[in-house]
């Protein structure tokens, strides 16, 4: 008889090892991981019947890559998720979309046992998923972003001190977020063009009466709506790379800024003549 194989991924040495003996003593063939990036091999080269993930391995949400991971890849697995924070209602909803439950730490051993062992009695597979990308979703919300933006920003009392309408306000903010969603789709390998808008909305904001504080707080403010657009979507998210593409998403807005600040900087004799 093929003893049911269970995937431990928790980066907590001790932890690990107490799970796996623990398993291993119930008739278990258990394999750990120390990483995502370990868990991400194993479920890629090798079946599983369950999943055992911390959600923070170290980084919080690191299970959600690996939870969803396994998903795609084994949808009949039992996937089970060990977290130290209940309380989060809203990020526990998202997950229970990938997993079949959360257990809260510390977890007794026996109840443990007993779920693992429900769950495989019962559990029938589950369909895969329908989920998009972070790219698919700012596309598909993009005029709710930027609405989202203006919100804060009329809110800012330094920035509201330049009077402007809807548009000359946004500015090329369509533009710089079509700039992001085509970034985010590049391969990783692949080179990131500088922003063509980035520098028309630096030199635009000059010419309004912006000051460079206020070009930095007005970033700072797009990266918060954007942040927001994604969490309004946690349920509809793959989590397979969104932890990727959030770091994608900071280095692109602070590159978008970059290019605006170069142009807000450069001496109008150099622009005439560019």
């Amino acid at each position: 008889m093929t003893l049911p194989r269970i995937l431990v991924a928790e980066d907590d040495e001790a932890v690990r090892d107490m799970l796996r003996q623990a398993l291993e003593r119930d008739g278990f063939d258990v394999v750990t991981a120390a990483s995502v990036s370990e868990a991400l091999h194993h479920i890629a080269a090798e079946d599983f019947d369950v999943l055992l993930s911390d959600l923070h391995m170290p980084n919080a949400g690191d299970g959600f890559t690996v939870v969803s991971a396994m998903r795609h890849t084994h949808p009949g697995a039992v996937t089970l998720v060990l977290s130290g924070y209940p309380a989060l209602e809203e990020a526990m909803s998202a997950i229970l979309l990938q997993a079949d439950e959360v257990l809260v730490k510390p977890v007794e051993i026996a109840s443990l046992r007993e779920i693992i062992h429900r769950k495989l009695a019962t559990n029938e597979g589950r369909p895969l998923l329908t989920t998009k990308s972070v790219a698919s979703i700012l596309e598909n919300d993009l005029d709710s972003t930027i609405q989202d933006w203006m919100a804060l920003v009329e809110n800012d009392a330094e920035l509201t001190c330049v009077p402007l309408n809807f548009e000359d306000r946004t500015g090329h903010l369509p533009q710089l977020l079509r700039d992001l969603i085509h970034r985010l789709r590049l391969p990783v390998s692949m080179q990131a063009p500088f922003s063509i808008a980035a520098r028309k909305h630096g030199e635009l904001r000059r010419l309004q009466g912006y000051t460079a504080a206020m070009v930095v707080e007005e970033s700072r403010i797009l990266q918060v709506s954007i942040f927001s657009t994604i969490q309004n979507n946690l349920r509809r998210i793959d989590f397979s790379r969104v932890l990727l593409d959030v770091i994608t998403i900071a280095d692109e807005v602070d590159s978008q800024l970059k290019q605006a600040m170069l142009s807000y900087g450069e001496p109008r004799s150099t622009r005439s003549a560019a």
